[in-house]
């Protein structure tokens, strides 16, 4: 399933990272692969960015501290984006360019195709949730800072509105049913996966009122869900306490396994 693998250095002795180009819809799609060293199988992470195009791009140091809690991590820039094929729709198309690489993950040898998780931030929260409605094998879902309802995103983030309009096609009052479908609260009784919620209660990009809309959704339908809110913090959570909660986060998946 990946095209092409390139090892490019790595700032962790004991994991190897790739740029890898894999096939998704027919696309060739680019994005991070990072795989520890220190044994022969580990649980995977599917890392899902959030933003679109350059804004909010993969970081290579965040794909480090999820592959240093023993993960293997496959992390897709999304299609249009370093030299990936096609052109990103905010959760519309492109998020088969997750899917595809889901499955990626779980073909690798070094995975154990018994320990599969997904995280989202941000935009990427929505692609999170897809995908594990989508990937009925998938043991968890996290949702960071995600978003889980694209009309509300539409409704508070007045400056992404032109672009929303651009790559939907228009406004939720005039196609409502595109932003349904970019909206996984509606297939929430689809999901078998357990379910953790980590918001910052001051985040100005994506207000705390998704992940409620999300935890009472996830309520409705009867998953075993955790929430982790954190009442000072906004998007982007203070060095020191976001490797602290992500090693949390990293702990609680491999609980769920």
């Amino acid at each position: 399933m990946i095209v092409n693998k390139t090892k490019i250095p790595s700032p962790h002795p004991k994991i190897t990272l790739y740029v890898i180009t894999y096939v998704s819809s027919g696309l060739k799609v680019k994005g991070y692969l990072a795989i520890p060293k220190w044994s022969h199988q580990f649980p995977g992470l599917l890392y899902l960015r959030g933003g679109i195009k350059t804004v909010g791009m993969v970081r290579i140091q965040r794909v480090i501290q999820w592959a240093a809690e023993g993960m293997v991590v496959v992390a897709p820039f999304y299609r249009g984006n370093k030299g990936g094929e096609g052109q990103e729709d905010f959760c519309g198309d492109d998020r088969n360019d997750a899917y595809s690489a889901f499955d990626l993950m779980k073909s690798l040898p070094e995975v154990n195709s018994n320990s599969l998780h997904i995280l989202g931030f941000s935009r990427g929260g929505v692609m999170a949730l897809l995908t594990g409605i989508h990937r009925p094998e998938t043991t968890s879902v996290t949702c960071w800072n995600g978003v889980s309802d694209m009309v509300l995103t539409y409704e508070e983030r007045i400056d992404l509105r032109k672009m929303m309009k651009r790559v939907i096609g228009g406004t939720p009052n005039k196609y409502p049913e595109r932003y349904a479908w970019r909206t996984p609260l509606h297939m929430l009784r689809e999901l078998q996966a357990n379910v953790l919620i980590i918001h910052g209660e001051k985040d100005e990009h994506v207000s705390i009122e998704h992940a409620y809309r999300l935890e009472e959704g996830c309520r409705l339908a009867r998953i075993n869900m955790e929430t982790w809110y954190y009442p000072l913090f906004s998007h982007h959570f203070p060095s020191e306490s976001q490797r602290q909660i992500l090693s949390e986060a990293a702990n609680w998946m491999k609980k769920q396994s």
